[in-house]
């Protein structure tokens, strides 16, 4: 078994031959950036150093130095340098962007400066004139729509719980009277601000958000839930200076604006980073609503037919333990809960109003049960739907070996290297997952996940934005185990690698003897795939590669390769040129066939290809020529046939023909 070093059996080694060769290969893969962090952090270190030994060897210059003639000038000194760096750490500078993203991005992201500094060109008067003409508009994609959602949700769902636990329970409404009077003139005024938000609401028509106020307002009040909002809008308050303010059954139309508090719920589940988590808390919080709904109602009811009138309804209140209103609100909800989950005993009614009640309510339970086992079966599948699918891979891999009889110690390997993959969660197929996005913003999402890999990778720091884009959504990860060759001296070469993470070691055909470590961004492989003229390997590995640990990497394939160089020969050149210096390098290239200009090779292959076209063009031609025959031969028919019919008319025929006519005249 080839002996391979770790990162960590370098650090405790000392081989200056593979440093200083790690440190060349930086300079040839990455450009000499890398290795001179490296010398400068080194240098900062020791620069550190320097000064910390300073201070401590001369405690005593420096307790001078606070002291004499120039004591005051050096303390403030020192206290400016301390407050400069409290400043500092308290206020970091804003992160700078990316230059890398922005080249990728291009210039539609920054229509917003853009825009800005258009309107600071223009003239004063111009601007305030513009700025007049703007009106305010809730655009329903932006953050703040979704926090005034939250706003509007809060006294939604305090009208949908207190306002019948006040209705029924009169107790709780004429102790707190005052603390209602807020709350719900709170409540309404934010009902009437969220309509006005409402009818500023933007929407898109042919992609773009409409702005116009005429054409909002219309089109808010075309839709069903204006009506809605209007209910909810009524002064029924007016009613309590009739019939009194502990009253607040006149307050429920207040409820109709309950669609906003679903519509921030829908919202929530879109933007939380656990969504099935969300959706089972949401499930609980709507059969707790029913609960006490149903709670209240029962009390009421129970209010209605008379405290302890009969065995059914709630006991009689003149008991001292029965008139706290605690003990009021937790037994009507312990008899919901136990009606409506249907697993305990409550006594059993007595009136035809008794019965009907009951009736519902456990009709009302059945339903709740049935949502309850069966969205929380859903959901719990769906959150172990990841699990369960890699298991059943893992499962059929390990009957396979074991129907073909597959040594221990491979099946063993193959076991660790699905361990891996789960516990470093890379068992997503990323492909799958971003299928229905378009390629840009698969591309987009693709560079951000992986930007410190494709930052250091040198051909995709100087290659166009477009180029980027139709290489990095042809890259396949791989992962490799300890001890995996990537590729072996003479192997025919079909992809070029890319490290994402890992360390990679270059070894002679012993498999112990190392050249040079490759880490993360090094890329290789790119030699076999080019065919680069006057190249004695021809299409054949010049290296063996082999992985020291787990190795994260991305392939490329020649043909996406060749197909992504073929628009852009700059790109190309650039690849071509590094493969050659490195072939000359190692001596493995015909110097005279590669200056010898064309490629006889290429030029055929370019004549192979016309040769095609022209063959698919012609089979395009006849196919369209013999479609114009048959249609030619049909028309001539149809004009064969309609001659012998007219031939075959006689001359009564058309006299007939003629008195009809003139009937018809008549």
């Amino acid at each position: 078994m080839a002996k391979i070093c770790t990162e960590q059996s370098y650090s405790t080694r000392q081989q200056p031959p593979i440093r200083r060769s790690d440190d060349d290969l930086a300079v040839i893969e990455n450009g000499d950036s890398r290795v001179h962090s490296l010398y400068e952090d080194a240098s900062d270190i020791q620069t550190e150093g320097a000064v910390s030994l300073a201070t401590s060897r001369h405690p005593e210059s420096q307790r001078d130095s606070f002291a004499g003639a120039g004591a005051m000038a050096r303390l403030s000194n020192f206290l400016f340098m301390l407050r400069n760096w409290a400043s500092h750490r308290m206020h970091r500078e804003a992160e700078r962007p990316d230059s890398f993203l922005e080249r990728f991005r291009g210039p539609e992201l920054k229509d917003v400066s853009s825009q800005e500094s258009n309107a600071q060109s223009l003239g004063y008067h111009d601007t305030v004139r513009k700025r007049k003409k703007e009106i305010w508009i809730m655009d329903p994609a932006t953050d703040k729509y979704y926090r005034w959602l939250t706003v509007i949700a809060v006294p939604v769902f305090y009208n949908l719980m207190i306002l019948v636990t006040r209705a029924c329970f009169n107790e709780l409404q004429n102790t707190y009277t005052k603390l209602w009077i807020v709350l719900d003139y709170t409540s309404d005024f934010i009902y009437y601000t969220d309509t006005f938000v409402r009818a500023r609401t933007g929407y898109l028509e042919q992609g773009l958000l409409v702005k116009d106020n005429k054409k909002l307002r219309d089109k808010y009040r075309s839709t069903s839930q204006f009506k809605y909002d209007v209910i909810s809008m009524i002064p029924t308050d007016l009613l309590f200076l009739k019939f009194g303010f502990n009253n607040p059954e006149f307050r429920f139309n207040r409820l109709c604006k309950i669609s906003r508090l679903l519509e921030f719920f829908e919202r929530t589940e879109t933007r939380t980073s656990f969504p099935n988590m969300f959706r089972i808390s949401n499930l609980v919080l709507y059969i707790l609503v029913i609960i006490h709904w149903n709670a209240c109602l029962f009390f009421g009811l129970s209010k209605t037919i008379g405290f302890g009138s009969d065995t059914w309804v709630y006991p009689n209140i003149s008991h001292p333990e029965h008139g706290r209103l605690v003990r009021k609100y937790i037994y009507s909800l312990y008899w919901s809960t136990l009606t409506l989950t249907t697993i305990g005993e409550t006594p059993p009614p007595v009136k035809d109003v008794e019965y009907l009640f009951v009736i519902a309510d456990f009709l009302a339970g059945v339903l709740i049960f049935a949502s309850i086992v069966g969205n929380v079966g859903a959901m719990i599948s769906n959150m172990n739907a990841s699990r369960a699918d890699f298991q059943a891979k893992i499962d059929s891999i390990k009957q396979y070996m074991q129907f073909r009889k597959v040594t221990k110690d491979l099946e063993a390997r193959v076991i660790k290297w699905f361990d891996y993959l789960w516990t470093e969660k890379k068992t997503c197929d990323e492909k799958e997952v971003l299928k229905n996005l378009p390629d840009k913003l698969k591309a987009e999402i693709a560079i951000n996940v992986h930007l410190d890999t494709l930052k250091k990778v040198r051909i995709f720091q100087d290659c166009e934005a477009g180029l980027l884009i139709e290489l990095v959504l042809k890259l396949e990860p791989q992962v490799f185990s300890p001890g995996d060759y990537i590729c072996k001296k003479g192997d025919i070469g079909r992809e070029m690698y890319i490290i994402k993470e890992g360390k990679l070691a270059v070894v002679a055909d012993d498999g112990v003897t190392q050249f040079v470590v490759l880490s993360d961004g090094a890329y290789f492989g790119e030699i076999s795939i080019l065919g680069i003229k006057g190249s004695k390997a021809g299409n054949r590995r010049t290296a063996n590669i082999r992985s020291v640990g787990y190795s994260d990497l991305f392939a490329l394939s020649k043909d996406d390769l060749m197909e992504a160089l073929t628009e852009y020969p700059e790109a190309k050149k650039a690849l071509e040129e590094k493969g050659k210096a490195i072939l000359m390098k190692d001596n493995l290239i015909d110097e005279a066939v590669a200056n010898a200009g064309a490629d006889p090779k290429g030029l055929e292959e370019k004549i192979n290809k016309l040769e095609d076209n022209l063959d698919v063009m012609q089979s395009k031609f006849a196919k369209i020529m013999a479609e114009f025959t048959s249609t030619q031969q049909k028309m001539k028919q149809r004009v064969t046939d309609m001659e012998a019919k007219v031939k075959s008319v006689r001359p009564e025929d058309l006299s007939e023909v003629k008195a009809d006519k003139d009937k018809k005249v008549q």
